[in-house]
């Protein structure tokens, strides 16, 4: 089962950072197609993947992924299972230097990022970081989903966060299981794909990561506000695909739509009722028109 085991040709190594942060990498030699690397959301693991990446890999691409810094099997950067950070800039640079040294001349490269990993990649694109012949988000955290609004939400996210340590846990994390019920209808419609996770974490506890600190949620919302207010947005060259769930609970689905607009060659698919935030774990009819979609874009912007 492709979701819960590494496949025997696949590769698990370190990659160390500039600074000598070592981050845990996955990769997988392809044939021919071209290279892709795929960035996970927060709190995320190479493992919650494997499905996608093997599936790309039977299409011959070289496939490639690590874990974020402070997550997976990456380390912490807070106390516990805190998931801390208080400026996104490093992680930006963590993927800067990963893509430096991974991409290769003369065949196409490309990225593909869920949610966190979705802002990351635009704001290294936007930054000229990364230069991929094609970019893939899905569901990608370019606003948080609040009721206040991101202008509201923020200043109240800054207000709560003063009160006390920032590095402290945003919220506390319920394991009864209406509450686990609730958290998998936020992330897919699946409970198949959801179990996967906790499966993994049966037998790699090390890999969990628990809620984000104020601190990061404090960044979120300024992170995103700046890059949607970038005015390098619009002179984007590089294709970008948006894939967005319109009743995503946990990132802002309109904030992406704006986004796409200005974007001068964005392609903006949206998905319904039917879909949740993990538009790539979720039930086969979404998951499977969301690979193709994905499949068709970069076979007419990124051909072999």
């Amino acid at each position: 089962m492709p979701r819960r085991s590494f496949p025997a040709d696949a590769a698990l190594s370190t990659w160390t950072a500039p600074d000598g942060w070592a981050h845990r990498r996955f990769e997988r030699a392809g044939a021919g197609r071209g290279r892709l690397l795929f960035l996970g959301g927060r709190a995320d693991s190479i493992e919650k993947y494997l499905e996608a990446l093997d599936e790309w890999h039977d299409r011959g691409w070289t496939v490639a992924a690590f874990d974020w810094r402070g997550q997976g099997g990456s380390g912490r950067t807070g106390t516990g299972d805190v998931g801390h950070l208080d400026d996104f800039a490093v992680l930006v640079r963590d993927l800067a230097a990963f893509w430096a040294q991974w991409r290769r001349d003369g065949e196409p490269c490309v990225v593909v990022a869920h949610s966190t990993g979705g802002y990351l990649a635009l704001a290294a694109l936007v930054g000229g970081a990364i230069d991929p012949a094609a970019l893939v988000l899905v569901a990608p955290m370019l606003g948080l989903r609040n009721p206040l609004g991101a202008w509201i939400g923020g200043g109240v996210a800054r207000l709560i966060a003063g009160r006390g340590d920032l590095a402290r846990a945003a919220w506390r994390e319920r394991t009864v299981a209406r509450a686990v019920r609730a958290r998998q209808r936020r992330l897919t419609h699946d409970p198949s794909r959801f179990d996967d996770e906790r499966w993994w974490y049966e037998h790699c506890s090390a890999l969990r990561l628990g809620p984000p600190s104020w601190a990061w949620i404090v960044e979120a919302f300024a992170a995103t506000a700046a890059l949607r207010a970038d005015p390098r947005l619009a002179a984007v060259a590089t294709p970008v695909q948006l894939l967005v769930a319109d009743h995503d609970r946990l990132v802002d689905s309109r904030a992406a739509r704006a986004v796409a607009a200005r974007l001068p060659h964005g392609e903006l698919h949206r998905f319904g009722r039917d879909t949740a935030h993990e538009i790539l774990r979720e039930a086969d009819p979404v998951r499977n028109h969301a690979l193709a979609l994905i499949d068709a874009f970069l076979d007419r912007h990124a051909p072999a």
